[in-house]
């Protein structure tokens, strides 16, 4: 039986892997293995581990490696860290292939371990761009160190074939976040409201907003700026979701808590809404703002706004419904009005989604299973121009 290791750093990501995990889990031919990481054992990011075992997965290895940092040295050390905890992991497992998702410091450790161990790597989201933030150079390495790779539109399966990788290796499957979208039986508004204790207003937004790695500023003045047009708003419920373990991330987050402190009558904030209350939530709001990734992807699927503030998602394809906004004050205002106009959200109704159609997990595990040896050894393909 070939043993399929899966690896998961963060809430979103486990999120998005979750019904290819189901599925090899489900299949008699494979043997899933599942090694949690990163801010899944962090209780400072809502301890997601929980989240796993709830679901009813076995976590056969957890790898820990994130500090309590979010500077520079921090997270070099937190890769450092990975690589010397996944190499251990790896030695007791003996995967047949392992499994990743995108670019997290965390992941880059793991399969820099998986390469050294010479175990074959199957990558999701490569070819991406994200030119704001260091994800990129990590998803590209991630990319050259991987044998398989699945992107979620055609041009970013040109983009791998263009780092080197050979065309029979690569496969567009869609975005796997919008599987989900279509198998999951999401919360109704009565259920939504129960499950995060509050209620909602005539109007609702989702804000999730993460450190710009690349730029020496803090977030600090881009985030009050949000706040401050966000206050703007009359008879509107905020919810808040939690930035992420890199850089800066906890000076985000101490500004949501002291938001939320003070504005209790309309906002709320979690560490993690989970899949199945993030999904939800995106039926009740009128758009969404920050520089998620989510927002450029599953959010469309909802045909409602996204407001992608400044470089972080700079590079990715982008459906109609995406407005991308500066970080200034005044650009962020113009794009609230821009997402609440109802032509606009007449017209992205019928907007193309650019990501698949949510079948990417079935056509990852047949093509995980038409490829039962998978050369170590990869010759650079080369473009002729």
């Amino acid at each position: 039986m070939r043993k399929i290791c899966v690896i998961t750093g963060t809430r979103a990501e486990f999120g998005l892997l979750r019904p290819l995990i189901e599925l090899i889990n489900k299949d008699a031919e494979l043997q899933l293995q599942l090694i949690a990481t990163g801010m899944h054992l962090s209780p400072e990011f809502g301890y997601t581990l929980d989240e796993i075992t709830a679901a009813g997965f076995v976590v056969d290895k957890k790898v820990e490696c994130l500090l309590s940092s979010d500077t520079s040295v921090g997270v070099s050390k937190t890769i450092a860290l990975a690589v010397s905890g996944f190499a251990d992991a790896l030695e007791a497992l003996q995967p047949d292939l392992v499994v990743v998702l995108g670019d997290r410091t965390e992941i880059l450790g793991a399969v820099i371990a998986t390469g050294m161990a010479n175990i074959p790597i199957a990558h999701l989201h490569g070819g991406e761009t994200t030119e704001g933030a260091y994800d990129e150079a990590i998803r590209h390495s991630i990319t050259k160190f991987s044998h398989l790779h699945f992107t979620s539109t055609e041009a970013y399966r040109r983009r791998v074939i263009q780092l080197g990788e050979q065309p029979e290796m690569v496969f567009n499957v869609g975005a796997i976040g919008l599987d989900s979208i279509k198998k999951l039986e999401l919360l109704d508004r009565e259920a939504f409201e129960k499950s995060i204790d509050f209620n909602l207003k005539k109007r609702n937004v989702l804000i999730t907003y993460h450190p710009v790695t690349l730029e020496k500023e803090t977030p600090i003045e881009t985030f009050e700026n949000i706040l401050t047009a966000l206050d703007e708003l009359t008879d509107t419920g905020l919810i808040f979701t939690h930035a992420n373990s890199d850089k800066n991330g906890r000076i985000i987050n101490k500004m949501i808590t002291e938001y939320v402190d003070t504005h209790k009558d309309k906002a709320i904030a979690f560490k993690s809404l989970g899949q199945l209350r993030y999904l939800s939530a995106l039926q009740f709001v009128d758009f969404v703002i920050g520089n998620s990734s989510s927002g450029m992807t599953e959010v469309p699927a909802f045909n409602i706004p996204t407001i992608n503030i400044g470089d972080r998602q700079k590079g990715r394809i982008n459906c109609e419904s995406v407005i991308n906004s500066t970080h200034a004050l005044e650009g962020i205002k113009k794009s609230i009005t821009f997402a609440l106009d109802k032509q606009f959200r007449d017209k992205i109704q019928r907007q193309e989604q650019l990501y698949g159609n949510g079948t990417a997990a079935e056509k990852i595990l047949k093509i995980i299973k038409e490829h039962p040896i998978i050369p170590l050894k990869k010759s650079f393909y080369n473009i002729d121009y």
